[in-house]
Order: C-alpha cells, then structure tokens, then sequence
C-alpha cells in the first residue's frame, strides 16, 4: 500500500529531493515510439486493470451458489450498490434497466483504473492521464443525449433541453445560450476534468510524500523527526486516496445517471 518503488524511481542517484513533476503523466515510450499505437508505462497500467478487472468480474461469476462464498458476496455487493444507490435510485427501475449494463462496466473501470495509482509496481492511476477520462466522458456524454433523442425525438429534445418552461419570450435568446453551454458543453466536461484532475493530484501528493521521505532518510543520511512525519503522512494520504478512487467511481457514474435522467424527463 506504500509507494516506495515510486521514491526510489523519483529520487536522483544523488539522493537530491525532487518535487513532483507534470512530467509523471508522460513517461517515455515502451513500444511503438512515435507512432499513434505508442505504448507507455501507464498504458500498461491501463491493460492490467482491465485484466484484473475481468479476472475479477469472472472469477466472482463464474461458480454462483444460492450460499454465496467471501469473494462472491463482494461481486454482488458491488453489483447490487450501483444498482440499487445509483441506476435504480436515480432513473428508477424501468429506465435504470436499460442504463445498467453500461453505467455498472463504467463504474468499476473507473474503480480499477483509479486504485492502481496505490498499488505497489504501478503507483499511477489509470485516468490521471487525459485519455481515459476524456474516453469515459464521451460514453456519457452519448448516453445521455441518446436517452433523451429515444425518449422525446430530436425535435422535443433539443426545445426540453434549451428552453425550460415559464421563460419570458425576451429571455428566450440568453437562456437558450444558457442551457446550450450547461447542458451540451460543460456537463462533459466537467466530467472530465473533475476525474482526471483528482488523479492527478493525489499522485503528485503521494510522490511529494514519500519522495521527501527518502530524502529525508538518505539525503540528510539521518532518521529525522521530519521523515517521521512525511511518512506517516504518505500511508494516510494513501488510505484517503483509495476513498477518493471510490468516491470518483461512484461520482462519475451517478452523475451519468442524472443527466440520462434529465435527459428523458417531460420537463426540466
């Protein structure tokens, strides 16, 4: 749960302190360099959470008993909890139904993308880089605008979207420029943004902890009061963190939700 291998890969051979760096977020190439297909470190991260993933998803599935055993009871748990508190809840279940499959597939990539960045080996999460965000923001961002087309027609839609009922005629023009803004631009990319930038952060926090540990601890070759206290701020920060990976998991999927659910209403 530490991220000493992050420490060691951060520090100079100098033991010089160096603070967190954008340039975390952009590693060199591992295959493919220069080309479209180029594989780095956290692409590879990437694939092994969607592995683990469906080892997951089918190792928990693959022998359901009425009695069900430790590791089954967590796949229902987490099928139940985003069923139950986020799809049913928020769209109920006659529409929730049709949403499930892929709300439920997007909350526990989310989820798995995210704890990568405090598992040993990897310490970087999966969506701290602008690709997978972006990727998830565009799949909600056609869900819902899908949802309400279904639902109203392209027509119906569009007037439900921008013009809510009651608006004078006069401020038709300037809340039509509202609604177009809110709904079509900044719903995506609010998504977006409030995903990848809360991986980002907690990466960087994580390094500057423990990074200043070594330094600490190597750099000033003494076992200082101040390395005490990075370090034992790197584990809380490291336990905040896997509530922030979840926190996120669930805020982007419940999110998608509403909007589908605004998206389908009679009236906003």
């Amino acid at each position: 749960m530490t991220q000493a291998t992050t420490i060691v890969a951060a520090a100079a051979s100098d033991n010089e302190f160096h603070p967190p760096s954008i340039s975390d977020f952009f590693p060199p190439a591992l295959l493919f360099e220069g080309t479209p297909f180029e594989f780095t470190r956290i692409s590879m991260v990437q694939v092994i959470a969607t592995v683990l993933l469906v080892l997951f998803l089918v190792l928990g599935t693959r022998r359901l008993s009425v009695v069900p055993g430790r590791f089954q009871s967590i796949v229902e748990f987490g099928f139940g909890f985003v069923r139950n508190q986020v799809v049913y809840q928020v769209l109920g279940e006659k529409d929730g139904r049709r949403f499930l499959p892929l709300l439920t597939a997007m909350f526990f990539t989310i989820l798995f993308m995210n704890l990568t960045g405090v598992i040993p080996g990897m310490n970087i999460a999966g969506t701290s880089v602008a690709g997978a965000p972006l990727v998830f923001a565009l799949v909600a961002y056609v869900m819902f605008i899908y949802a309400g087309i279904k639902r109203h027609g392209v027509g119906h839609f569009l007037k439900n979207s921008l013009v809510p009922s009651g608006v004078p005629v006069y401020l038709l023009p300037i809340i039509a420029l509202v609604e177009l803004i809110s709904t079509f631009i900044a719903r995506p990319v609010s998504l977006f943004l409030r995903l990848l930038l809360n991986m980002m952060v907690g990466h960087l926090m994580l390094v500057l902890f423990f990074a200043a540990t070594q330094f600490f601890l190597l750099g000033l070759n003494a076992f200082t009061p101040l390395a005490a206290g990075t370090l034992a701020m790197g584990f809380a920060f490291t336990l905040f963190e896997i509530f922030v990976s979840i926190l996120q998991a669930y805020v982007f999927t419940i999110l998608t939700a509403v909007y589908i659910q605004l998206a389908v209403a009679e009236e906003h």
